[in-house]
């Protein structure tokens, strides 16, 4: 927050704009590499969605990760990285929705459909909230970044930042993954 006299303008420190457009950008390139590399499984993990026509299902499943990697992608560079963090946020909250909407319908045996741990087990209100918590953290670099050039020590706080992140979001799917193994009865 910037105070230059007559109003407050809120603005982010530029290594958090960086560190939180990594984060985004790994999450949204994992993403889309998992749809990717295994097309015919999310075309039907999107069609038991039952959200879209069923005449649109193979056109989405080819355009949602190619949606993820272009967003991943414009998260690192600084002349997009806030048109994109608007994009992310809207596809998270998309995604939120979806499961939601599955979950008050009573359909709880669907995958996630995002790949990793989270794709193995059925989508959970967990799901929602996390989805909407990263929208909510990546709608932070929507702020316009501060005027403050990069510094070396800032360099390793974005790497750092970014590896414990991926490691903490990866563990939270991992437990939540071992806690549904474990309360069916089977080993994690």
């Amino acid at each position: 927050m910037v105070y230059d006299g007559r109003m407050v303008r809120l603005s982010l420190d530029p290594a958090l704009s960086v560190l939180l457009g990594s984060c985004g950008a790994l999450l949204f390139l994992s993403a889309a590499l998992h749809k990717l590399t295994d097309r015919r499984r999310f075309t039907e993990v999107l069609a038991a969605y039952d959200l879209l026509p069923q005449a649109w299902v193979a056109a989405a499943s080819r355009t949602v990760p190619l949606l993820e990697a272009v967003t991943g992608l414009a998260l690192l560079l600084p002349a997009t990285s806030r048109a994109a963090a608007v994009a992310a946020s809207a596809l998270l909250l998309s995604y939120a929705a979806a499961i939601g909407v599955n979950l008050q319908r009573g359909r709880r045996d669907l995958t996630c459909g995002c790949g990793g741990p989270a794709d193995r087990q059925p989508i959970a209100a967990w799901m929602v909230i996390r989805n909407v918590a990263v929208a909510a953290l990546l709608g932070l670099a929507w702020l316009p970044r501060a005027e403050r050039a990069l510094e070396f020590a800032d360099l390793i706080t974005i790497v750092c930042g970014a590896a414990t992140a991926a490691l903490i979001y990866l563990s939270v799917e991992r437990l939540a993954d071992s806690s549904r193994r474990l309360m069916a009865g089977r080993r994690p």
